[in-house]
């Protein structure tokens, strides 16, 4: 499924030059992905698309004045670096606090239990695709740049 995100991600510049999902199964199959990959990549994707609708800004301010806790199940799926790369995006305001809570629904959405750096790195990556933006230099580095023998950032 990851490969397949990458791909969409270097191939199409912004999402709405993403053909709907009919066409682009087509395209990803004629490219050699295998199926099951496909339909799993297309299904998360259409619960990324599905999570933008949400929140009013006001809405979103309140949350943020907020302490997040994590559950006992996010700690178990995600793992504590998983954890703590999320929160140092946050907290270094790379990504806001409605972002965060799309990052970590779509990690959970995965199943893998603990979720890799590299793939939590894929899932914030996408979210900004799907919303338009571009990282910055700083997220460039910390998303795509870091190497990956380098021990992950732990929240204390």
């Amino acid at each position: 499924m990851f490969d397949i995100l990458v791909y969409l991600y270097e191939t199409y510049y912004r999402p709405e030059s993403c053909p709907d999902s009919i066409v682009l199964a087509k395209k990803l199959s004629a490219i050699g992905f295998d199926d099951e990959e496909i339909v799993e990549a297309l299904d998360w994707l259409h619960g990324l698309n599905n999570l933008h609708s949400g929140s009013s800004q006001a809405e979103i301010e309140e949350f943020a004045a907020g302490f997040r806790v994590y559950t006992e199940q996010e700690h178990s799926m995600l793992g504590a670096s998983a954890i703590g790369f999320i929160e140092h995006l946050y907290f270094t305001k790379l990504i806001n606090v409605q972002q965060r809570e799309i990052v970590l629904e779509r990690a959970l959405a995965v199943g893998e239990s603990p979720i890799s750096i590299e793939k939590l790195k894929i899932i914030v990556l996408m979210l900004l695709w799907s919303q338009g933006r571009e990282p910055d230099m700083l997220m460039f580095d910390e998303l795509l740049l870091l190497e990956e023998s380098q021990e992950p950032r732990l929240l204390h």
